[in-house]
Order: C-alpha cells, then structure tokens, then sequence
C-alpha cells in the first residue's frame, strides 16, 4: 500500500472510536481549556499508576483531547489511571505563511501543561482516590510527546523560565509517542507545515525561545524516557525521533528507542492497532 493511503487508513481508524466519556473531570485554572479528565482503572484496583496523557494535533485548536479518550479508556482497562490535560492551544488566527489555525499559544500552552502538572497530585486526590500519584507516567503523542517530554525537564529549563523547577518532577518516567522531539530537524523537515516556528512565534522569536522549549536541549533529564516511533510515520518522520536520541546519548543520558516497523503515526493512540498494546507495555514497564 503507498504511504499517503496507509497513513489516511491508519488515521481513518484512529478517529472513528467514538470519544469515550470520562469518570470525573477536574479544573486546574478558570480557562475553559483548563481541566483534567480523569479515567479509573477498569479492574477495580484499590492502587494503581496514573498515567498523565498529554494529546497531539500539532499544538492546534480543532484537536482536542477528546481524539485520545478512546487512548485513555484503553490504558483505563489496562488496570491504569489516567489524567487527560486539556490545554491551551493556537486559536484560529491564519497561520504564518498560512491559511489555517497558528499552532500553540506562547506562552499559555506551556503555562497550562506546567499547572496542570504541579496541580495533579492534589486533583487526583480528590477526583481519583485510588491512583498513585506517586507512580506517575507522562505520554503525549506527537505535539503531546513534545510536550511530555518537556514536563520532565522543566529542572533543565533556564533559571528566568516561568515554569522552571529546582528539581526534578517526581515521575516514574515519559513514554514519548512519534514526539516532535527535536525542533531544529523538524522544522528542516517541515513537520506538520511549520508548526515548531509557529509555536515559537515565527522567524524573530524561535531561536531566542527554542531553550525553553526544545526538549532536545534539555538534557540529560535523569528520568527514565522511552520514544515510540513508526518507521513509515510521514507526520512526524522517525529522524525527529532518532535526532533526540541521539542527543541524550551525547549528553550522557541512555533513552529508549522503539520502532515499529509498517507503523505510521496515529496506530500508537489507536486501541484497534497492535502498535497501541505495545505503548501500554512500555508505560507498564516504568510503571508498575
């Protein structure tokens, strides 16, 4: 099958679950993007891990979390918790060089995953009395695995960043799905029509704010990170992968890598896929 109809099945796929309805949901500021649904472990365990779900769709505002509830009720009935964030995204003013929606927000999108993180103790307390915070795992998918893996360096963030931590987040680990890991390779390859220049700001303001944002410049994390990629992605191409990996190596931090091979890029947040069953071995594996 050519790539371009491969990759319209897999996405066909991905997006017909219809969206799954979660068990409570919770606000961490007065934005209406602001909030957290919550999703309890189908097996009825007393304790279980929270994984932290931070959604993709190139940091736009037509994706919302609602295209990964289907995700976060797979990893639900998986035996873990989830948190899907909900965050402030690009509104639908024309894009630089574009006609569609400017993806992300500078600086709420990292505003709003920031809070939302150093809220979630105190509202899985209340919204999931039987998640373990303590046992925390952050995926994302795509402009979500960007994010995800940002959420575990912000202690590597310069000192004047808003959102920079004197020590690392307490996380068992991230679980980076075809992230945009790497904003230097991908805006060479031009992934997803530009949106890291955009999220930055455009020409006059990435390289001055790629530091704070970059997660390929912010390592080593000293928290155990794993990357899952297809090798037939076109949305998000293995190289942004492979280049962060790279990366850590050479900042003497060892990340997992996995391929898939005949995968593209929405296989990893579709339950009908067996792509999805491997992300929730390699969130289980830092995890339990």
């Amino acid at each position: 099958m050519p790539d371009d109809a491969r990759d319209a099945a897999e996405e066909e796929s991905a997006f017909s679950h219809p969206p799954v309805g979660p068990d409570a949901t919770a606000a961490y500021g007065d934005h209406p993007d602001q909030v957290v649904d919550f999703y309890a472990p189908r097996g009825g365990e007393e304790s279980a891990p929270l994984v932290v779900v931070l959604h993709g769709g190139a940091w736009r505002a037509p994706y919302d979390r609602r295209h990964i509830t289907p995700f976060a009720d797979f990893l639900a009935r998986r035996g873990f918790a989830v948190a899907n964030v909900e965050y402030r995204r690009g509104g639908t003013i024309p894009a630089q060089g574009g006609t569609g929606p400017v993806a992300g927000r500078w600086p709420d999108t990292f505003d709003d995953v920031a809070a939302a993180l150093d809220a979630m103790p105190a509202l899985v307390r209340q919204a999931l009395p039987g998640a373990d915070a303590r046992r925390t795992v952050v995926t994302g998918h795509s402009a979500g695995g960007q994010l995800a893996l940002w959420a575990a360096a912000r202690h590597l963030l310069p000192t004047d960043a808003p959102w920079y931590l004197e020590r690392p987040a307490p996380l068992r680990g991230v679980v980076a799905l075809a992230p945009i890991a790497d904003f230097t390779v991908a805006e060479k390859l031009d992934v997803c029509s530009g949106a890291t220049l955009q999220l930055l700001g455009g020409d006059t303001t990435f390289e001055e704010r790629q530091p704070y944002a970059d997660p390929a410049l912010l390592l080593p994390t000293g928290i155990a990170t794993t990357l899952v990629q297809g090798r037939t992605d076109t949305v998000v191409p293995q190289a942004v992968a492979e280049a962060y990996a790279e990366a850590a190596a050479k900042a003497g931090e060892v990340v997992g890598l996995t391929l898939l091979e005949e995968v593209g890029h929405f296989p990893l947040i579709d339950p009908a896929a067996d792509a999805c069953a491997v992300v929730a071995e390699e969130i289980a594996q830092l995890a339990w």
